[in-house]
């Protein structure tokens, strides 16, 4: 019986014994997981909680389907679906947007396997744009120098020209809530590493995405310097709605032709060829008689004919 007490005042001295190292060593985990995962200050907490849904239209051509994963590069607080067969209604996005907990969306739609459109804009109250998308240029064709890391935040750099008219400051608005990523977003690196350049050019907005290169990292170059990095579009504005990827039109481009009919006057063109030949030779004709030699008696054609007849 007496050796039954000790060992089980032995078993309890050990339990003992590694209660108090479990509990010496629990604040050591919790002080290295403070000094190896720092926390942002309150003030720089992750508060703007923008998300932006990016989406493409089946039917996606294989450049357009490079170049929606490029924007998804760019912008590390995107969520993403499968492609949308939406037969014409845009509305849809809208639904996927509620479900994915989305307040703002990036439609790629692709029309004819040629013709690409861009909506943007926020979900679901708006106000939402629609851009054509022309002289795409994916990262790969490009093969571009720059380079920056996965998931940095830009710095968004516009045209002074966004300023001087209402739609164009509304445009401005919504680019800078797509783009522009929020700070301390879990996805996004603390860096500002590259700068996205907006351009307005014959009321059509140039795209640019560029890397900063650093004069402490360039012994040759003295100063601040610029490598693009792709890609690189331009949005053709053509209308802005009130509502989320429809609804009454706030602006409407009246100087846009759409594609359909610069291929319909391209045809009609290439049909009138026969008719413009036809035409052309009655001018000749025309002209040819307005225009007629007067007889020269002295020519070696006129002499020899009258020698040909007297014999």
């Amino acid at each position: 019986m007496p050796k039954r007490r000790r060992d089980e005042d032995s078993d309890s001295s050990d339990s003992d014994d590694d209660s108090s190292t479990e509990e010496q060593q629990q604040p050591l985990a919790t002080t290295l997981t403070e000094t190896t995962m720092p926390q942002l200050p309150k003030k720089y907490a992750y508060s703007n909680k923008q998300r932006v849904l990016v989406i493409a239209s089946r039917g996606i051509t294989a450049r357009y389907r490079h170049l929606v994963e490029d924007l998804k590069k760019l912008v590390p607080h995107h969520k993403t679906d499968s492609k949308l067969d939406d037969k014409g209604d845009v509305q849809a996005v809208n639904e996927i947007a509620e479900f994915k907990s989305c307040n703002q969306v990036l439609y790629l739609e692709t029309r004819k396997h040629s013709d690409l459109y861009m909506y943007i804009g926020r979900t679901p109250n708006g106000p939402s744009a629609k851009f054509q998308v022309v002289n795409v240029h994916t990262m790969d064709e490009l093969k571009l120098t720059g380079n920056c890391m996965l998931g940095s935040r830009p710095l968004l750099d516009f045209d002074s020209s966004f300023d001087r008219a209402p739609h164009l400051q509304l445009m401005k608005a919504m680019l800078t809530d797509t783009f522009g990523t929020p700070l301390g977003h879990p996805k996004s690196k603390p860096f500002l590493d590259r700068v996205m350049c907006f351009y307005l050019v014959k009321n059509n907005i140039w795209v640019r995405n560029y890397q900063i290169v650093d004069s402490s990292e360039t012994t040759k170059e003295k100063e601040t310097t610029l490598v693009e990095i792709g890609p690189r579009f331009v949005l053709i504005p053509i209308r802005i709605f009130m509502g989320s990827l429809g609804g009454p039109t706030l602006y409407q481009n009246m100087s846009y032709v759409s594609p359909n009919t610069e291929r319909s006057v391209a045809k009609k063109a290439k049909g009138n060829r026969y008719a413009e030949r036809v035409q052309h030779g009655l001018e000749r004709k025309q002209f040819l008689e307005e225009n007629q030699m007067p007889r020269d008696e002295l020519s070696s054609k006129n002499v020899f004919a009258e020698g040909d007849d007297d014999a």
